[in-house]
């Protein structure tokens, strides 16, 4: 029992932390960028950088760039929980040897 425990307990940490890592880097970018925009001389890159993110957002998120980062973010955190379960998967494949 213990053992599901320990799954269960690793698999969260790793959607949680697959997650939240993708949507704070692109949130980061998305941040910079509008500070970037506020700065005289280099503004027009910081304006046109958020215009080019917010378009490739828009891609995956069906018009919304919000739903893009969530559709995402959704993703890396099935991917990583996926690589948790073949870490465990195999972690007691070799303890049975």
């Amino acid at each position: 029992m213990a053992t599901v425990s320990n799954l269960i307990r690793s698999l969260f940490l790793s959607v949680l932390l697959s997650f939240v890592t993708p949507v704070l880097f692109v949130g980061g970018i998305l941040g910079t960028l509008l500070t970037v925009s506020y700065i005289p001389g280099i503004a027009i890159l910081g304006e046109i950088g958020q215009e080019l993110m917010l378009s490739f957002l828009s891609t995956f998120g069906e018009g919304y760039p919000v739903q893009g980062m969530l559709t995402i973010g959704v993703t890396c955190a099935m991917v990583g929980g996926l690589f948790d379960v073949f870490n465990f998967y195999l972690y007691q494949d070799i303890h049975s040897q």
